[in-house]
């Protein structure tokens, strides 16, 4: 596989969508985490237990990453199992095949994890977009992190809970009608009251 670029410079932990074909002949849609890399190394994510993404990295190699600012498709990659014909999503602002590579894997709180370099072989931009800031979407990715985390052992569940009391009204006042559809998403798919 060639290389090719990032469509988008990445700082920090970027939360993307990622796409992974299963063994089904469809694409499973994932919320992934991207870490910039620190100085030349590559970007890397970290897949947390014996996921369908880790399994078809595991065992295709490869994933489509995507950029998207669609809260619901991001509510539903990180909160529910969906599967797509096609690997790149309608609503995708940019997406990169990548190569992934098992760097390092362990255990933590007793769940497995695995990083992978993520290495762009082709990638697309679909839409060009001026950057804003929505108070409303911030809240539902970090609501789908609180969600994701309910039944974690070594996590607090009454502070996630408080959590996700707090992001629901943020998005009630700060929120766009997607965004507010995307957390009556994010209450379908999480089986707990706060």
């Amino acid at each position: 596989m060639g290389e090719t670029d990032w469509p988008a410079e990445l700082a920090g932990v970027t939360e993307s969508v990622v796409t992974t074909l299963g063994p089904n002949d469809r694409w499973n849609v994932a919320a992934l985490g991207l870490t910039a890399p620190d100085g030349d190394g590559p970007v890397t994510a970290t897949t947390w237990g014996r996921t369908r993404t880790w399994r078809n990295f595991r065992e295709r190699g490869e994933g489509y990453v995507q950029f998207t600012r669609d809260p619901v498709d991001f509510a539903e990659a990180a909160l529910s199992v969906r599967e797509e014909a096609d690997p790149v999503l309608e609503r995708a602002d940019a997406w990169v095949r990548v190569g992934v590579e098992r760097l390092a894997d362990g255990e933590e709180g007793g769940t497995q994890w695995v990083e992978w370099a993520l290495r762009p072989v082709e990638s697309g931009v679909e839409r060009r977009v001026v950057p804003t800031t929505n108070r409303g979407h911030a809240a539902v990715v970090e609501a789908t992190v609180a969600a994701s985390r309910l039944d974690v052992p070594t996590y607090d569940r009454e502070t996630l809970l408080d959590r996700l009391a707090y992001f629901e009204s943020v998005v009630e006042t700060a929120g766009s009608e997607r965004e507010r559809e995307a957390f009556e998403r994010v209450r379908d798919l999480v089986d707990a009251e706060w």
